[in-house]
């Protein structure tokens, strides 16, 4: 087995009323890898969507993956994943919706705990680690009194839609960049520079 293999796997809610909510944003990003490597998602038995490939010959192959369950129960699918594949959680890239983080910026850390975000508690407790890395794309707090778990329900902004494509882009560079140069490389090229 090729020792370069990643599972990426993109967090979100299953069906087309959901595709365009912020909570989705993970779905989005493995979209965007899926495109840069002319692959397809196939329905799989571990209750997932996968395509498989690399975006450049000889370099890192990517498991993409998107569970066809609800976010707060994705760690059912993302376990079996790891298993098919014979994959150590550390080969692991979880993309998520942030809400602490705000809109078009990224934050990628390993480790650590799941900051209430339900499909990582999911995620841990099923994987029995939290030791997988993870893509945070920031969404942003919500306006005014708006509940969280409305706002992440919601399509994205029109203005934050001009935008949209080019954080997805970022994201998905930041996954590629993760796999071929490791965590602390990829975290000095996207992290903001604090003001």
């Amino acid at each position: 087995m090729d020792s370069n293999n990643w599972l990426i796997v993109g967090l979100g809610n299953p069906g087309p009323d959901y595709a365009g909510n912020r909570h989705n944003v993970g779905n989005m990003v493995v979209d965007e890898l899926a495109r840069r490597m002319s692959a397809t998602f196939k329905s799989q038995k571990t209750n997932a969507r996968v395509a498989e490939g690399r975006i450049l010959a000889g370099g890192p192959k990517f498991t993409l993956a998107k569970p066809n369950t609800y976010m707060n129960v994705s760690g059912g699918p993302v376990a079996a994943l790891l298993r098919f594949y014979k994959l150590d959680p550390s080969r692991l890239i979880v993309v998520h919706d942030d809400l602490d983080i705000p809109f078009d910026q990224l934050r990628l850390k390993a480790g650590g705990g799941h900051g209430g975000q339900n499909g990582l508690r999911d995620i841990i407790k099923a994987v029995g680690t939290p030791d997988f890395t993870r893509v945070r794309v920031g969404i942003g707090r919500p306006p005014g009194r708006q509940s969280p778990a409305d706002y992440v329900l919601h399509d994205f902004a029109t203005t934050e839609r001009a935008v949209l494509p080019n954080l997805l882009s970022d994201a998905a560079d930041a996954v590629e960049h993760i796999a071929a140069d490791g965590l602390q490389a990829a975290q000095q090229k996207f992290h903001a520079p604090s003001a």
